[in-house]
């Protein structure tokens, strides 16, 4: 008896799409799985290999694994290196640290450095400007603090549940060591993310203020700064600018610190996982 409800023939030439979905695709890629986390990262490089997965999901998911050996010592910014405000200084003063380094918000500490007692958002000091008579202090935000040995997949757990975007980090003596952000954190796995400071290598990297000053990046060639300026540089095997400064004073230096070039003043404006991000730059008046 024929069957009454027969099955289409299949055509040839004809692709049924896939409807697995990704992670179903990978899970039976590496199914049964590999043994250690290196041997994961090399499937991974397979499944890129294979069309599974794309070049940005692999390094993304790469960067999941990793974090889970790394701790909030790895990836904060040093002490010497943290931009805070101290809680004594007026209004003015820290309106421009603000507007100087552009983050949204500071560590504030009274006396000592080490002695930090809050966390201030920039949307909020801007509430001294309407109403002086504030208090600076009922501001201020509760400070966590964590240890060195901190897990970043712990860390980034309690930064989504605490709402929390930033940390002071301990030393093992219960010393500030720096802080850490949960910009710090992602960055570890999307890697960089770019901020109002950052630009596209096309976009330039000197950029001329109404002022007459200029603002430089730190990474801008050496080369271009010379033919930009019209001054004669001994680059001293340095290629960037930056590299150029930081060998001349003898170390990395610090925001608001300042060397002179050639009839130039390099003005450190922003610094970053310890390298200037960028410099203002103004021509010194001409001495004979």
């Amino acid at each position: 008896m024929a069957d009454p409800h027969p099955s289409p023939a299949p055509q040839r030439g004809v692709r049924h799409e896939d409807k697995r979905g990704f992670l179903q695709k990978l899970a039976e890629f590496i199914h049964p799985g590999p043994d250690s986390k290196d041997e994961l990262i090399e499937t991974l490089a397979e499944a890129e290999d294979n069309d599974i997965i794309d070049a940005e999901s692999r390094v993304m998911l790469e960067g999941v694994i990793r974090i889970a050996d790394m701790t909030a010592g790895d990836v904060m910014v040093a002490a010497p290196r943290m931009d805070a405000l101290d809680i004594q200084s007026p209004y003015e003063e820290l309106l421009r640290q603000v507007i100087e380094t552009a983050h949204s918000r500071f560590p504030v500490y009274e006396g000592e450095r080490e002695n930090i007692i809050g966390i201030l958002l920039t949307k909020d000091l801007l509430k001294l400007q309407r109403a002086p008579e504030l208090n600076l202090r009922a501001l201020l935000r509760p400070v966590t603090f964590v240890p060195e040995s901190k897990g970043l997949n712990d860390l980034l757990r309690d930064f989504r549940a605490n709402r929390n975007h930033l940390a002071i980090v301990i030393d093992e003596f219960g010393r500030v060591a720096g802080l850490v952000t949960i910009e710090d954190v992602l960055e570890q796995i999307v890697g960089e993310i770019e901020d109002e400071f950052d630009v596209e290598e096309d976009e330039g990297d000197i950029f001329a203020l109404a002022d007459g000053t200029w603002r430089v990046s730190g990474d801008t060639p050496v080369e271009r700064v010379v033919e930009s300026f019209g001054i004669t540089l001994d680059d001293e095997g340095f290629d960037t600018i930056g590299g150029l400064v930081s060998h001349a004073m003898g170390r990395v230096p610090r925001r608001g610190e300042r060397h002179a070039l050639e009839g130039l003043d390099f003005m450190v404006q922003h610094s970053k996982g310890g390298a200037v991000k960028w410099f203002k730059v103004t021509r010194l008046p001409h001495q004979p």
